[in-house]
């Protein structure tokens, strides 16, 4: 598995002003946003994958995600970039699963279902020790595992980050210094 899976030279660009006019035109609404849906999936995938670590799961909440951006598109007016919005959206709804899924699953079983979804998953590919670092990952906490992917994987700006999870800088470092230290404490623990 390579260090990022899309960079911002490989990210799909789409004319924000052109979809914003065509999403408030009734007749042209569903085709632009198809176009949307087009544009973000797999970009959105990878996001969600971080944080649910699971294909199946991941798909799910992508399908939930534009299907909660679909509902929300007449209240969409541009503040901010068509992808922000719809990784903003994607976000909480992977928070919102994995708390669903938290409360379905006993507090002891929950790292290991986690651990071995990622494992069991048919697009992982990784060695032993790539297995290891996702199995770490998976023990984090929501918001500072999704901080730890965004930083180590996608090799992303803070200021980025801060842009698409609405967290400040600072707060987005500490979450990052912390989730290094209990994933380094995690592999110590297990060699």
């Amino acid at each position: 598995m390579s260090k990022r899976h899309s960079s911002a030279s490989e990210m799909a660009k789409i004319d924000e002003q052109d979809i914003l006019k065509r999403i408030q035109d009734p007749q042209s609404k569903r085709r632009a946003f198809e176009e949307i849906v087009n544009v973000y999936s797999r970009q959105l995938y990878w996001k969600i994958h971080y944080v649910v670590q699971n294909h199946d799961d991941t798909d799910d909440v992508l399908q939930n995600t534009f299907i909660k951006a679909w509902r929300g598109l007449d209240n969409f007016k541009g503040d901010s970039a068509i992808f922000t919005w719809l990784y903003r959206i994607a976000y909480n709804e992977s928070i919102t699963f994995l708390k669903q899924r938290k409360q379905m699953t006993s507090i002891d079983d929950e790292d290991f279902v986690e651990q071995a979804n990622f494992v069991a998953d048919e697009y992982f590919d990784g060695d032993n020790t790539q297995e290891l670092l996702m199995q770490a990952v998976s023990t984090l906490p929501a918001k500072q595992k999704q901080v730890f992917c965004m930083k180590y994987f996608e090799d992303k700006k803070y200021e980025e980050i801060s842009d698409l999870v609405g967290t400040s800088v600072g707060a987005l470092k500490a979450s990052y210094h912390i989730a290094v230290e209990k994933i380094t404490n995690f592999i110590k623990s297990k060699e």
